[in-house]
């Protein structure tokens, strides 16, 4: 049998508990990201590690170039592991989806326990949930993931855990989250062309939420606003249940686009003129204040002026608050919410923008950043950015999963053993996610190393 002793910042022996650890993986329109998590022996969660590279395969959400894509995939995995202390081989992945061909729907659904004397165990909620990914789907459409909002044992509504309860009919009222099968399959194609195998496949907004909101807010209503380079995704909870998600087909590159076309310079100095001297509004800038961009080619620079340029910005920023605010109206608990709104993403480093949310919306509104759930965040620099929001929620979605019994072993390192058996009776969740080319690799490295 192999060794598998787990190295992590120095030998750890085998006598002692292993760490566990959860990778996640963001795959977005301006950047592919990977983050390694590991449980302390405080039980917080810290990011171990990072690695990061331009995402050139993807445009809006969805892969559009499955070669570029794997190579940006692999790159910024490699990246990950080299930056771990220790013997680490990342093999499997949370990863996120978004693009304008997600779609939520809410239904419910109904699991008759066979041994109504017992409690209501974990087994009959995953009973429950499996069930729902057999509903019959619109052509071409597949369900990526299914949230249950509340349960009701016998009749009783309003329950929020069941487990432990006595009752023969469990019902639940479900989030579904549907997308194509074609995008979907390009996504799960990349990740195992690239050597890896998915966990889970998560929603970015939700995982965006998981890092950047406490419970308080999710009780008391909140909108989640993640502003990517393709997208902009939004998921709005009231009593600590998600109400609604969507996916708005802007982003911050098309802001960059009209810097581009408003100014007539080139991508990297609109993206350049966004990012360091960018805002959301007019009012706040100075008209007197200009910047100089260099000419293509050693031609004469061009004076742009901050007042123009944030005109330009503020137009855009407006259309996506609009569309914003169209969702909140579509979530049914608009008159509800009374903890604001929260942004976060690229877009969310533009300066001023919490007050034009707060104007066009009347709403009170701050920016969300990731380290708000983790310890000891000095290990990384600039991990704190909004950024990094999506790919360090799935790293604590995948703890959150771990600790419900959810799912099981996310990262192979020397010293996890997996227990193949556990494995396989699993398969009705797993065959969710996996592949027949992912099942024969597990199943191979089972029989490589009882040898």
């Amino acid at each position: 049998m192999t060794d598998k002793s787990f190295v992590n910042g120095g030998t750890t022996p085998q006598n002692k508990k292993k760490p566990r650890v959860v990778v996640g993986l963001d795959i977005g329109t301006t950047k592919i990201a990977c983050f390694v998590g590991v449980k302390n022996e405080f039980g917080k969660i810290e990011i171990i590690s990072m690695g990061k590279t331009e995402s050139i395969g993807v445009l809006r959400g969805v892969v559009s170039n499955i070669e570029k894509t794997i190579q940006s995939i692999t790159q910024s995995v490699a990246l990950a592991q080299e930056r771990v202390q220790g013997n680490l081989k990342i093999n499997n992945v949370n990863v996120g989806i978004a693009g304008q061909h997600i779609k939520s729907v809410q239904t419910r659904g109904i699991h008759v326990r066979k041994n109504p004397q017992g409690e209501i165990s974990q087994k009959d909620i995953d009973a429950l949930i499996d069930d729902m990914y057999s509903l019959v789907m619109t052509p071409g459409e597949e369900i990526v993931t299914v949230l249950p909002q509340e349960y009701i044992v016998d009749n009783e509504q309003g329950i929020k855990d069941p487990r432990g309860m006595a009752g023969i009919r469990l019902e639940a009222n479900f989030h579904i989250i549907t997308g194509h099968v074609s995008n979907v399959t390009n996504i799960r194609t990349c990740v195992e062309r690239s050597g890896l195998s998915i966990n889970e496949i998560i929603l970015e907004p939700i995982a965006s939420a998981q890092a950047v909101l406490n419970d308080e807010e999710k009780e008391a209503g909140v909108v989640l606003v993640d502003i990517g380079g393709g997208t902009t995704d939004v998921a709005i909870f009231y009593d600590g249940l998600i109400r609604h998600t969507a996916v708005i087909p802007f982003g911050g590159n098309v802001i960059t686009e009209d810097i581009r076309n408003g100014c007539k310079i080139i991508p990297r100095y609109a993206e350049t003129l966004k990012v360091k001297h960018g805002s959301a509004l007019v009012s706040e800038s100075k008209g007197n204040e200009i910047v100089c961009i260099p000419g293509v080619n050693g031609n004469t620079s061009k004076e742009i002026s901050l007042t123009t340029l944030a005109g330009i910005i503020q137009a855009r920023m407006e259309e996506i608050v609009e569309l914003v605010q169209v969702e909140i109206r579509n979530s049914g608990v608009e008159h509800k919410i009374i903890g604001g709104i929260v942004v976060t993403g690229g877009g969310a480093q533009l300066k001023h923008l919490p007050q034009l949310f707060e104007f066009k919306t009347g709403m009170t509104t701050r920016i969300g950043y990731p380290t708000m759930h983790l310890a000891n965040t000095n290990k990384i620099e600039g991990i704190d950015c909004p950024i990094y929001s999506t790919g360090i929620g799935l790293v604590l979605k995948g703890f959150e999963h771990e600790e419900l019994g959810a799912n099981a072993n996310v990262v192979s390192n020397t010293s996890d053993v997996i227990n193949h058996g556990d494995v396989r009776k699993k398969g009705s969740f797993f065959a969710k996610v996996m592949s027949k080319e992912t099942w024969k690799m597990i199943d191979n490295f089972f029989t490589k190393d009882d040898e």
